[in-house]
């Protein structure tokens, strides 16, 4: 792709603000990291992989911060009021009336706010490693202290944070952020836009988003913690949580596929009008969940209360999959399945399941004990919309999962070979079961016990 051409949007305050446009197709619009610079970040190969890869079936629009590259220097104003108005300045100057936006770390919450506002004009939320408030950000001692270098050495806190914030190991490449850090922004406006950042919090705002809402997060970053994706998971409405390996904050630094995969899948690119049902045949993660005894319940308690505990069973249950990156596929009334991208996330909500049931029942009467079986599988399951437009997985990878959790006592976690492959050295426990037969197939299948009990 050419380099792209530098256009400019006013603001309702006045201010300047820098953007650029490539590629073609439905507008998705990237804002920037704490620091960036419109034109010297298409000059380094990293970050013009990324765009390039973003932009390679989708109109990309990126623009610079107020005070920030390409834009005015300085402006009055920082807060988070001002930086919602630069996004809405680049979007009515493009004439986007529907687009997909991505926040980034401090953006995040600019993102937030902007979706709260206008949630007929964002199609799909992405926020990557964001933040909910400004002081989440003084979670990170590194940061802490590398930010009383700002006033006194601006040269070597940029080469401080180009190693906190990129982790890269190549010493030119750690220069060349620090180069592009340096030109970005003054250490002055630098100063003035972190302390009004500090004075962001959107948490009121989470439930108010109506935007399906994909929150991405690196897991081993300096900050935000895994609190903060959780808390947004829980609280933003339809919205899903993928967890990815590295330690890197820089969304092009580190292994980019599985971050452009997530968002293609959350964006469903991958769909054309003419495909096929079969056209999804990315490796799943498969769990199944059911109530052990369900029938006797509704014995013992009646029909009413019985519903009342199967009512809790099911927000056990979604807040989880929330939690951990699942997708409900369906419910069965006393039993969930929900598929995942990633078998170590799946594994993880199914421990999470379990012990959120023992901790429930350590109150519970005994005729009010609520205990679950967990079965899962994982493979390449055929995707395809109900007659309610709504998305269904089948095929052989889901029988054996509904099958493996069928072989479950409550309170059990139940696992085949292949999940227990892809989790090799993730530090998982397991038990070996057995083959056992299972309904349906003519071979036995070995089945795995995760020993949830004991595992970190």
């Amino acid at each position: 792709m050419t380099e792209p051409r530098i256009q400019y949007a006013k603001t309702s305050d006045g201010v300047n603000i820098a953007y650029w446009t490539i590629g073609e197709g439905v507008p998705f619009v990237h804002m920037p990291a704490p620091y960036s610079h419109a034109e010297l970040e298409w000059q380094m190969p990293e970050c013009r992989r990324w765009y390039e890869s973003l932009a390679a079936h989708r109109n990309l629009i990126r623009y610079d911060n107020r005070g920030y590259g390409l834009s005015d220097p300085d402006a009055d104003d920082y807060s988070l009021e001002a930086h919602v108005a630069d996004l809405a300045a680049v979007v009515d100057r493009l004439g986007l009336e529907e687009f997909a936006l991505l926040g980034v770390i401090q953006n995040g919450p600019v993102a937030i706010a902007y979706a709260a506002r206008y949630p007929e004009r964002v199609s799909h939320l992405i926020l990557w490693c964001s933040l909910i408030r400004g002081s989440d950000a003084s979670a990170s001692p590194q940061l802490m202290a590398a930010r009383s270098l700002i006033s006194e050495n601006w040269e070597l806190y940029t080469q401080t944070m180009a190693h906190i914030f990129f982790g890269l190991p190549s010493r030119e490449a750690s220069q060349r952020f620090a180069t592009m850090m340096q030109h970005s922004v003054t250490p002055e406006t630098h100063q003035k836009s972190r302390a009004a950042m500090m004075q962001f919090d959107v948490e009121e705002l989470l439930p108010l988003i109506r935007s399906p809402t994909l929150v991405l997060h690196r897991r081993d970053v300096p900050y935000p913690t895994l609190d903060i994706p959780r808390e947004l998971t829980v609280r933003i409405p339809d919205s899903r949580l993928v967890l990815l390996d590295g330690d890197v904050m820089a969304v092009y630094i580190g292994e980019m596929a599985p971050i452009l995969d997530a968002i293609d899948d959350f964006l469903g690119d991958s769909e054309t009008e003419e495909a096929s049902p079969s056209r999804t045949r990315e490796v799943h993660t498969i769990l199944f969940t059911d109530v052990e005894g369900s029938t006797a319940l509704t014995d013992r308690l009646g029909d009413a209360k019985a519903r009342d505990i199967l009512r809790e069973h099911e927000r056990i249950v979604r807040k989880a999959l929330k939690e951990h990156g699942g997708s409900e596929v369906k419910t069965m009334g006393d039993g969930f399945m929900a598929s995942f991208t990633s078998a170590t996330g799946a594994l993880e909500c199914a421990i999470a399941l379990q012990r959120a049931f023992a901790e429930r029942n350590e109150g519970a009467q005994q005729a009010a004990l609520l205990r679950i079986r967990i079965g899962l599988n994982a493979g390449e399951p055929i995707a395809e919309d109900d007659p309610g437009g709504r998305g269904d997985l089948f095929g052989t990878a889901v029988n054996m999962a509904a099958r493996i959790c069928a072989k479950a006592e409550g309170g059990e976690i139940l696992a085949s070979n292949v999940v227990r492959e892809l989790v090799a050295g993730k530090g998982f426990l397991f038990s070996d079961r057995g083959e056992t037969e299972m309904r349906g197939f003519e071979d036995p299948v070995r089945v795995y016990e995760v020993r949830w009990g004991e595992s970190g």
